[in-house]
Parts: structure tokens; C-alpha cells; sequence
């Protein structure tokens, strides 16, 4: 449904993110759910393109979940559009008033679809309603690329982003659950916000992102290390890792689980989930004339029995 107006062209710029289903003109499926205790045959189920239409919310383009909101002349829009359309029916302009579209959240409550994830192997088929639960939880749903410092669109799945890592981002590949890191720097009196290394370990048939981070905490500048789980926090849980950083005598320790790629770099680095190191320590740790930083973090991972 077009929409002839400046304003509602805005507004479809920028719409919400819902996830809507991403289907092909017309599906046919035969599936199988994903849940040991669901697996089942399904009947195939035909969705065309015009009840998907029918469906699709005109303003944000995602699909329509109760209450759906109708205009006297029958045109539909989302409940989260509304008041972004300061209830005007995108389409007539006539007012929205509260009226609801019945018939419209029965023949959803009909339908069953598979997951938007079926491309990354997930079988399953679902009732519309439940279909976006499903897929914000979905086991084969694909994961950001876990680099930090640039804007990195890629996704995918592990092994994927492994080869992604090295080959695009030239991140250096380490097998083994211990690790020695090395953070030298010629002017540390000069921290840039978000310095960033990052290393890709390999051990327990897993795969754990080392990183390490030069950054300006409020204007303090700080380094922080943390682990992160290339993989979902269900397995993470499985894994502990410790680090430690000293000199002159001295050693900070940190013990922690790492967490799961899920978790945003910038989640993780502003939680403060890793060993922390003020600028002032770091410099103590690097001995000499503190002109120039000289860290050596050590650590190791393993599996919680």
C-alpha cells in the first residue's frame, strides 16, 4: 500500500524494529519443529503474498501482531504506528479512532510460519503468534561479527565468523587455553577512546574472543581485558577464565566467565565485567621513566567440571 504523503515517508525512514518475517513471495513448507518434544510433521501450509500483504503494517512495513487498529474505511496499521501517525489513517488521512480489526487478528491466529532463520537451519514451523517469541530465541538465529572498532555489519554463524575474523579482519588465531598478550604503547599519555586488539583463541572445541581495550572512562583513560564466548550464554556458563597483569612486584588478578558474543562489545566493556587497570597502575606495572607502556597480561581458560 503506497503511501502519498511526505511526513508518512518520514516516518517509514525510521521504523521500529519488530523482526518481521522475512518471506519469499510464496512459501510452501513442510517442517519440522525444532524442540525434541514437538517433533512433528506438519501439514504444508501455503501463505500468499496478499494475505502477507494484508498483514503488514503500511507505515513501519513489519508485521502486524493484536491490537490491529482499523480506519472507518477499513485500512490497517499496527498499534506501535499509531500514535507515531498522530492517528491519522496513513492511507485516507480519515481518523483512526479505536476501532479493531477482528478479522484481520483471527486469519493471523490461523497461520503458521517458519522461522525467518530457516536459511541458517532452523526447521521449525510456528503459529503466527508465537513466531516472533520463537525467533528472539532461536538456537539457530546468527550472531554479529564480535569485532570491536568498526562498524562491522556481518553475521553469521561461528565457523563463518571465525573465517570472517581472520581473512577480513587479519585477527591473529591462537589455539590452546593459556595466552600471554602483550600491550605496548609509545606515548600512553595520549590514550585515544577505543583502542582496540582483539585475539581468537581456540581450545575445548570452542572458540573465545580476547579483548583488550585502551579507552577513556568519563576522563580518566583506563585499559580493560575481558573473554567473550563465541557462542550463546547457556554455554558460556561452562567456562571460567582468569587473568593477570603486574610488574615491580605487584600483579592484579581477575577470575570471571566470559560472556557470550550475544552480549555487545560495548555491553560488556561498559559493565565493567573484566580485569580493569587505571592508567597510573599501568604505568607503576610497566616500570622504567613511564614514558612508555609496557603491559603483559597472562591468563588462561577452562571448563567447569
Amino acid at each position: 500500500m503506497a503511501i502519498g504523503n511526505a511526513y508518512f515517508d518520514d516516518i517509514r525512514s525510521k521504523p521500529e524494529v519488530v523482526g518481521p518475517p522475512q518471506n519469499e513471495d510464496k512459501m510452501d513448507v513442510v517442517e519440522q519443529v525444532n524442540d525434541p518434544a514437538q517433533i512433528a510433521l506438519k501439514p504444508a501450509v501455503t501463505v500468499s503474498s496478499g494475505v502477507r500483504e494484508l498483514l503488514e503494517c503500511p507505515v513501519c512495513l513489519n508485521a502486524m501482531y493484536p491490537p490491529i487498529h482499523q480506519c472507518s474505511n477499513g485500512h490497517t496499521l499496527c498499534s506501535g504506528c499509531k500514535p507515531r501517525v498522530h492517528n491519522r489513517c496513513p492511507t485516507c488521512r480519515h481518523e483512526l479512532g479505536n476501532i479493531r480489526c477482528l478479522a484481520l487478528e483471527k486469519v493471523a491466529a490461523s497461520l503458521e510460519l517458519p522461522c525467518k532463520y530457516k536459511s541458517f537451519g532452523c526447521m521449525g514451523i510456528y503459529p503466527y503468534y508465537n513466531k516472533l517469541k520463537h525467533e528472539s530465541q532461536c538456537v539457530f538465529r546468527p550472531f554479529n561479527c564480535p569485532y570491536a572498532g568498526s562498524e562491522c555489519t556481518v553475521i553469521g554463524g561461528i565457523p563463518y565468523l571465525v573465517a570472517h575474523l581472520k581473512d577480513d579482519h587479519k585477527v591473529d588465531m591462537h589455539t590452546g587455553s593459556t595466552f600471554n598478550h602483550r600491550y605496548v604503547k609509545s606515548n600512553p599519555r595520549e590514550v585515544e577512546n577505543a583502542t582496540w586488539m582483539l585475539t581468537v583463541f581456540s581450545c575445548f572445541g570452542q572458540y573465545f574472543c580476547l579483548h583488550f581495550e585502551a579507552y577513556l572512562l568519563g576522563m580518566a583513560p583506563v585499559y580493560i581485558a575481558f573473554l567473550r564466548f563465541m557462542g550463546d550464554d547457556n554455554e558460556a556458563k561452562n567456562y571460567s577464565y582468569s587473568l593477570d597483569v603486574g610488574g615491580n612486584g605487584r600483579k592484579m588478578v581477575w577470575q570471571g566467565v566470559p560472556r557470550s558474543i550475544r552480549d555487545s562489545h560495548r555491553k560488556v566493556r561498559d559493565s565493567f565485567d573484566g580485569l580493569i587497570i587505571e592508567r597510573s597502575m599501568a604505568l607503576f606495572f610497566s616500570g622504567g621513566d613511564r614514558k612508555e607502556l609496557k603491559l603483559r597480561v597472562t591468563g588462561r581458560i577452562w571448563k567447569e567440571q
